[in-house]
């Protein structure tokens, strides 16, 4: 069992045992979709990247308080390898953990975890209410605005974008991509 990838199934079905709450369900599946664009585009395993997307707020439900001091304990019982519950912990690190994000999965899921949350709110405000007809350049503009969707860390967000090397209006981008496909499940389709 152990070192095997797990598949999406599996995820789905751990992380539907841990988490009831639909919009924590829509956050790991914006999370998901951005980082399978992301992996794509990088030319990753989508795959991978997707499933700890999709399974990186594991125990945020159940342990509000001590998010991330269960996920790997839930994980290892899976039989998940050691590198993905290492990527779960780094999206939490100066935060939760102490786990620096190393890899560029790490990375990536340490920037998009807390801007899908901003990409959401600033489709949820346009008279479309969709996430399909957002610009990059609305986004920012809310970004700048710090009352607007005031529990995003925006400062997570810049470390993550120094971290990738890339700029900030280029992983909005990606995010608001990313997060079309899957636009009508997540809540963000919106009346276009």
């Amino acid at each position: 069992m152990t070192g095997h990838n797990p598949t999406r199934e599996e995820a789905w079905a751990i992380l539907s045992d841990h988490v009831k709450n639909p919009s924590l369900l829509h956050h790991a599946l914006a999370v998901e979709a951005v980082m399978r664009h992301i992996a794509r585009k990088r030319g990753a395993d989508d795959e991978m990247w997707g499933v700890i997307g999709l399974i990186h707020d594991l125990d945020y439900e159940e342990h509000p308080d001590e998010h991330l001091r269960h996920a790997p304990e839930i994980l290892r019982s899976h039989g998940w390898p050691e590198e993905h519950v290492r990527a779960v912990l780094a999206h939490g690190w100066g935060i939760r953990t102490d786990v620096e994000p190393i890899t560029d999965l790490e990375k990536t899921l340490f920037s998009v975890d807390e801007l899908t949350g901003l990409v959401a709110a600033a489709a949820l405000v346009r008279p479309s209410r969709s996430i399909l007809d957002l610009p990059v350049k609305s986004v920012l503009k809310k970004w700048k605005d710090k009352a607007f969707a005031a529990g995003v860390n925006r400062e997570v967000i810049k470390k993550g974008v120094g971290m990738l090397g890339i700029s900030l209006d280029e992983l909005i981008a990606d995010t608001i991509e990313g997060m079309k496909p899957v636009a009508e499940q997540i809540g963000l389709k919106g009346n276009l």
